[in-house]
């Protein structure tokens, strides 16, 4: 049977499936937005959550699970197919949700122990979904923002594969932010410095906030920002007060704040996590508008700071073309799905047809209005 608590792995558990680090599957970003309520019964995510363990008990593999009454927070939209399958008399919801919560970030979904073989242990949690699925009496089994190592193995088990689009910063071994201008075309560069400059304008200075800097005074700052932001975009913004805490007490080495700030106190920010090789995007506010200051702290401080430590990619978050002439480079994202019931399985096979060669056309498209020099 599934577990409903991430939070209760025991440590050794915990470290069996983080490597290579991945912030969002960490037990310390799962289990906060447990421990907070973000991802609980009450807000429509139970974590249903499947653990493969040998005959001694020793986990081989994990996979982060939730049963969702809703289809909020995911980033993936699948509200088309609960409104068809329901309007044809179905049920779609309560259906299983393989995600991080709230985080349309790239990365595994099918944790695999450090000691366990990961071929058979992928494949065995992918079939080990599809049984989950059967024995919950629930519509569907959704895969979202999956790496390539657990596509195949999904895809192999027959889920039903979708693609969509997102941009991320590349850091072709850049020496700093000068270098990385370089490799872009004359206009393309001199309207990025343009752009800084104005956004600097007004006494406008930027702190990188990370580790011990990270005291309950700024989380209070930066969740202002985020209520505000938030509120007019979403209504409900989905994260509390109290996530923000836990975060900065179980993981403050692996976060990294981007805070603007003017007449001596912060206007803006912008929450980052660093993994091993990527930093990883994710929520801006402000409480002042001022010309393209988003632009700076979300897209160009993010590069400044991956190209200072070495990592070689920055996701920026879900969406926005904008992000093509700052230096993001089209990506193509990847999820799967498992639909036991035969029409609505076919009819989500025929519509996932069509919607992969318009995500694989629009990228082609895009990756010709980069900003870099040709050739």
């Amino acid at each position: 049977m599934p577990e409903t608590d991430w939070a209760a792995l025991s440590g050794a558990d915990r470290n069996a499936v983080d490597a290579p680090y991945n912030p969002f599957v960490s037990h310390a970003f799962l289990s906060s937005l447990e421990d907070s309520g973000c991802a609980a019964r009450e807000s429509g995510w139970l974590g249903q959550h499947l653990f493969l363990r040998s005959a001694e008990g020793t986990l081989l593999g994990a996979v982060p699970c939730y049963l969702k009454s809703h289809s909020q927070g995911e980033y993936v939209f699948d509200h088309g197919w609960a409104d068809a399958f329901e309007r044809a008399g179905g049920q779609y919801y309560p259906k299983l949700q393989v995600s991080i919560p709230f985080t349309p970030a790239s990365g595994p979904r099918l944790l695999v122990s450090q000691k366990a073989s990961p071929d058979a242990v992928r494949q065995a949690l992918a079939e080990g979904l599809k049984t989950l699925t059967e024995r919950l009496g629930v519509s569907s089994a959704h895969v979202t923002f999956a790496v390539d190592e657990d596509i195949a193995a999904l895809e192999r088990a027959g889920f039903l594969m979708r693609t969509d689009q997102q941009f991320h910063f590349f850091n072709r071994d850049y020496g700093s932010y000068d270098d990385f201008l370089a490799t872009l075309a004359s206009r393309k560069r001199k309207a990025l410095k343009k752009e800084r400059r104005t956004a600097a304008e007004n006494g406008i200075e930027i702190d990188w906030l990370t580790g011990a800097d990270l005291a309950e005074a700024v989380w209070d700052d930066f969740f202002g920002f985020y209520m505000d932001t938030g509120s007019r975009k979403w209504g409900r913004p989905y994260l509390n007060r109290r996530f923000f805490s836990l975060i900065g007490e179980r993981m403050s080495d692996d976060i990294l704040l981007v805070m603007a700030r003017r007449n001596g106190r912060y206007i803006a920010g912008a929450i980052n996590f660093i993994g091993s090789d990527t930093l990883f995007g994710r929520n801006w506010g402000c409480v002042e508008h001022h010309p393209f200051l988003h632009f700076e702290v979300c897209y160009h401080q993010a590069i400044e700071f991956a190209i200072a430590r070495g990592l070689t990619t920055v996701e920026a978050g879900a969406q926005g073309e904008h992000k093509l002439a700052r230096g993001y480079e089209p990506v193509t994202t990847r999820s799967a799905h498992h639909i036991p019931h035969p029409g609505l399985r076919h009819a989500v096979a025929q519509y996932l047809e069509l919607e992969r060669r318009d995500v694989a056309d629009i990228n082609r498209l895009l990756e010709t209005h980069t900003p870099f020099r040709k050739g």
